[in-house]
């Protein structure tokens, strides 16, 4: 369970189920400082053998790099988004993710990296970060967007936490990376958007 300004997140099956929240005597919601702190540290609760937390990273974002250049593999464009966006890690028992989110403008931010360990593949480690931000956001931002590379499988995990596509921004990867890029055998050229509505 989790604690996100007005709602309670259940994780089940890496399944959010989002639930209007209220604590008594604590205001409308229930924003009180208690909850505030919590939302530097929300503990989401699956089955009984899991736990898992999500943090908001403020400070000493590079101490991630290792695994922000699993997500963006050059240091120089993770660079141009890292100080300003939001910085968010998941932990079970050790880190497993992360992920940062930008401001674009008003109504509209953007997932600029989100990276889980390699051996952490496939566990909804990824899925479960999404649900997290998308619901942390909700009541500032309408849309979400993702910039990625023309890989089906990464194309298709996005589809399902709810994206759609959107555009392409054409020689992307060729025009701003200082080396060829390849996933999966494809080499990347295009940045293929995709959005995904939060209201």
């Amino acid at each position: 369970m989790a604690i996100i300004s007005n709602f309670v997140i259940f994780v089940c099956k890496y399944r959010a189920i989002v639930l209007p929240y209220r604590r008594l005597g604590a205001g409308k919601y229930g924003r009180n400082n208690a909850e505030q702190r919590e939302l530097q540290k929300i503990t989401i609760q699956y089955q009984s053998q899991y736990r898992m937390t999500i943090q908001q990273v403020t400070q000493n974002k590079k101490q991630y790099l290792d695994l922000l250049l699993l997500g963006d593999e050059q240091e120089s464009m993770i660079d141009r988004y890292l100080d300003s966006g939001d910085m968010f890690a998941l932990y079970d028992e050790e880190l497993k993710a992360v992920c940062v989110v930008a401001h674009i403008d008003k109504g509209v931010c953007e997932l600029k990296n989100i990276a889980v360990y390699q051996h952490s593949h496939r566990q909804g480690y990824g899925k479960a970060l999404i649900s997290y931000i998308s619901t942390f956001y909700k009541d500032k931002y309408n849309t979400m967007l993702v910039g990625t590379g023309e890989t089906p499988s990464v194309l298709a995990f996005y589809k399902r936490c709810g994206f759609a596509l959107s555009h392409r921004v054409k020689n992307f990867f060729t025009d701003n990376y200082d080396h060829l890029i390849f996933e999966e055998g494809v080499q990347l050229v295009d940045m293929i958007y995709l959005t995904k509505e939060l209201r």
